[in-house]
């Protein structure tokens, strides 16, 4: 779905991402993983047009298309559509959407209207037919009310449907902000600590949800710190520290990587 070759970002004299590359295999939970300061959020920044990329290129999957697994270098030369310094709101229409690290929920709306937000892309915006608001426009209005309901059902939050934002719990905003970027239909989602802030129970439910989307063929690029939620649903991990790729593979790969813990505890622990 996504690949990463050779990505810098520097910011002065600090290089926030160093040289990194990786692959993402489509329908498949991606971590990346790293102590504080390794690089993450600026990695999902740059993926997501956020920040501009100092150097490298970030390349997507494009619509319909299929590849075998030794294509790699044929889709980097042309293949596969560069993305590089593409902008959310133009990534959006291509089928990649992001949630923050920090809540962007819109508190003075409903629910609904949030969700709303989400199915922008699809919605008729002809000034003229607004204006006189026309039955083609009440239309997709209704239509994408029915969905949003849908989405909330499925999160067991139809009862918040008209409340304003600003009147729920942290926990029901984080999946407020997942259901808004389901809206959009995306194939590719990246989550920036999704769990942060939340309690065990809110956790658990993060990660049934977002284990349910990678069951429905959407691909997820998971930043958390939560270990024991990352071992548990993640297909493939990468490690960055300082802005360079430390290692990758499995969960299971990870655990016992001497570098990995290292990093993470600063010297060689005996396993348990």
């Amino acid at each position: 779905m996504l690949v990463v070759r050779e990505l810098s970002k520097q910011f002065g004299g600090l290089k926030a991402v160093d040289d990194l590359s990786f692959d993402v295999k489509s329908g498949t939970i991606h971590s990346i993983i790293g102590p504080n300061g390794a690089g993450k959020t600026t990695l999902v920044n740059m993926i997501t047009g956020v920040y501009r990329v100092t150097s490298g290129e970030i390349y997507l999957k494009k619509e319909g298309e299929v590849y075998h697994k030794d294509d790699i270098e044929e889709i980097i030369h042309g293949k596969r559509e560069n993305i590089t310094n593409i902008s959310m709101n133009k990534l959006v229409h291509k089928g990649v959407c992001r949630t923050f690290q920090h809540l962007e929920i819109c508190k003075e709306m409903s629910v609904l209207e949030n969700i709303m937000l989400g199915f922008h892309r699809f919605l008729n915006k002809n000034f003229i037919l607004s204006c006189i608001n026309s039955k083609k426009i009440r239309e997709d209005e209704k239509k994408y009310e029915y969905e949003a309901i849908q989405y909330l059902k499925m999160f067991s939050l139809k009862d918040i449907t008209y409340k304003k934002a600003d009147s729920l719990p942290y926990g029901v905003l984080k999946k407020l902000e997942i259901i808004r970027a389901l809206a959009a239909k995306p194939r590719l989602i990246l989550f920036d600590e999704p769990v942060a802030g939340l309690n065990p129970k809110e956790t658990a439910e993060i990660s049934e949800i977002i284990k349910e989307l990678a069951n429905r063929g959407i691909t997820i690029i998971l930043v958390e710190h939560d270990m024991k939620m990352v071992m548990q649903i993640s297909d493939k991990i990468t490690v960055v520290n300082f802005g360079k790729k430390l290692a990758e593979g499995t969960p299971l790969e990870i655990t016992d990587d001497e570098n990995v813990i290292n990093a993470y505890l600063g010297k060689r622990h005996g396993k348990a």
